[in-house]
């Protein structure tokens, strides 16, 4: 199990903060996560569809769209972070 934690308005609009979920086999990198989590409802589908600007890190570390995910004991995701 992978747990999953969602940050500000992608927690908002896939209504909850985090969940526990089984990664199929394909799911190899940042990217094959997200494209996949869109396909879980439609609250996924919106809170993701601009994945371009969404951002990811595994173990508290960010990294890009097309690192492999490995093992981590957690994925944060998050809408782009803003402020000065």
């Amino acid at each position: 199990m992978t747990r999953l934690v969602y940050f500000a308005w992608v927690r908002e609009r896939i209504g909850k903060s985090e969940e526990e979920i089984d990664l199929p086999a394909f799911v190899v990198t940042v990217a094959d996560l997200l494209s996949h989590l869109k396909g879980l409802g439609e609250e996924y589908e919106t809170a993701l569809q601009y994945e371009n600007v969404i951002r990811v890190a595994l173990d508290q570390e960010h990294v890009e769209h097309d690192e492999p995910i490995g093992t981590p004991r957690e994925i944060g995701i998050f809408p782009p972070m803003t402020g000065g």
